[in-house]
């Protein structure tokens, strides 16, 4: 089945909020088998919206729509659809009741505005949206012609494309075509290996995919590598991209540390808690970033008991206990500060692992010895203290957020090698 994506709002073309909607389409209609031809994003005129979705239905005969649902006069999604069908607006009492309920649970009263919400094209289906007040809508004629209408608030529309839509288009194909094929992709997440070095590294698995195809994402975390399997049986998809993630981890070993939405920071609290060890943290460029990204995983809290944000030279040697002659010979961005800012902070804190991070972030503070992005990490395990220097490249915010992925990453190393 082919279909076409319209993702409609002026504030996604003048660059006022991202598209994730489109991109949770692309993911979700692809593993369903559903070939999607074409994304277009329009502005929230009528014109262009029907305009946009007339050449879908011209093109595939089917078209799923995002945003315009609202209780807004620049949401009229509804109105450029039905007039495509030739189909009036009638008011459903079904959605009616639902939000004026909505309204009475939340203490609210419902404005005339939110009634229009109510209104749904002749013939068509509601999809109940629990989740908000605007429904999705699915119409369909005689002629074969769909076009599914969702709301653009991103969880509702997501709620409504899982429950709603997806089983009823996978259905629909089905009747069509017969025995389902889909697009599934599989990734693998990898860190501290740039992407040209990785290319290298597993040139030989590329080479040997087959109906596989593999794509290099790189990002401030590391490089997820993409594996995609096009158009074939479910069964065979998932077998075909399971071998092939495997041996993707085999040869990388150490520097792959996850699949999909794996977050590195839940992989160093896993190996903490498994080993019975607690952490804390000592960071001066990274600002607090490190302890961010730890504390943003449910649990954290029986493994990290808290840090240091040792901004200032005073407080790495008053709270970290950083000599002042480490920090006059060698300077704050130095191995020798670094390892005693981290075993400062496991003293400070009792505990037998420590994280530390040192570094010029920029635009300005560097040196021709020590240029804006020279970071110094350490990473303590017990007794054992390991450091290592990076040279990152970017924006202030970038070589921070960098430096942090390196810190969970050395620790990460020094857990599993224990």
């Amino acid at each position: 089945m082919k279909l076409e994506v319209v993702t409609i709002g002026t504030e996604l073309l003048l660059g006022a909020a991202l598209d994730t909607n489109a991109l949770d389409l692309g993911t979700a209609l692809a593993a369903a088998g559903i070939d999607v031809t074409r994304r277009t994003t329009v502005s929230d005129k009528p014109a262009a919206v029907a305009d946009a979705v007339r050449g879908a239905l011209e093109r595939t005969g089917a078209a799923l729509t995002t945003g315009g649902l609202g209780p807004t006069r620049d949401d009229l999604t509804k109105q450029a659809v039905a007039g495509l069908f030739g189909r009036p607006l009638v008011l459903d009492e079904g959605v009616l009741r639902h939000i004026e309920e909505r309204f009475r649970r939340f203490g609210r009263k419902m404005t005339p505005s939110n009634r229009v919400q109510a209104e749904i094209p002749q013939g068509a289906v509601v999809l109940p949206n629990p989740r908000g007040t605007a429904p999705g809508i699915w119409l369909e004629d005689d002629a074969g012609r769909l076009v599914i209408m969702l709301p653009g608030v991103p969880v509702e529309m997501r709620g409504l494309l899982v429950e709603q839509v997806l089983p009823r288009l996978v259905t629909r194909a089905l009747a069509q075509d017969g025995a389902p094929v889909v697009v599934r992709s599989r990734t693998v997440r990898t860190t501290g290996v740039p992407e040209s070095a990785l290319a290298e590294r597993i040139a030989a698995i590329e080479d040997a995919l087959g109906p596989l195809t593999l794509a290099y994402l790189p990002s401030i975390a590391g490089v997820d590598l993409r594996l995609t399997a096009w158009e074939m049986p479910p069964d065979q998809a998932d077998r075909l991209l399971g071998e092939a993630a495997a041996r993707l981890q085999r040869e990388l070993g150490d520097r792959a540390y996850g699949e999909e939405s794996t977050d590195l920071a839940g992989v160093v609290l896993d190996l903490l808690r498994k080993s019975g060890r607690k952490l804390t943290v000592a960071e001066s460029c990274t600002g607090g970033m490190l302890g961010a990204r730890l504390t943003s995983i449910p649990g954290s809290s029986d493994v990290f008991v808290g840090g240091v944000i040792a901004y200032a030279d005073d407080v790495k040697t008053g709270m970290l206990d950083v000599p002042r002659a480490t920090l006059e010979q060698h300077g704050a961005v130095s191995e020798q500060t670094v390892r005693a800012m981290a075993e400062g902070a496991a003293r400070r804190f009792g505990v037998d692992c420590a994280l530390a991070v040192t570094g010029i972030a920029g635009p300005g503070g560097g040196s021709p010895e020590k240029p804006v992005g020279t970071v110094w990490i350490a990473a303590r395990r017990g007794s054992e203290t390991r450091a290592l220097q990076r040279q990152f490249l970017g924006e202030r915010d970038e070589i921070r957020a960098r430096s942090a992925q390196a810190a969970l990453a050395l620790l990460r190393l020094a857990l599993v090698e224990a």
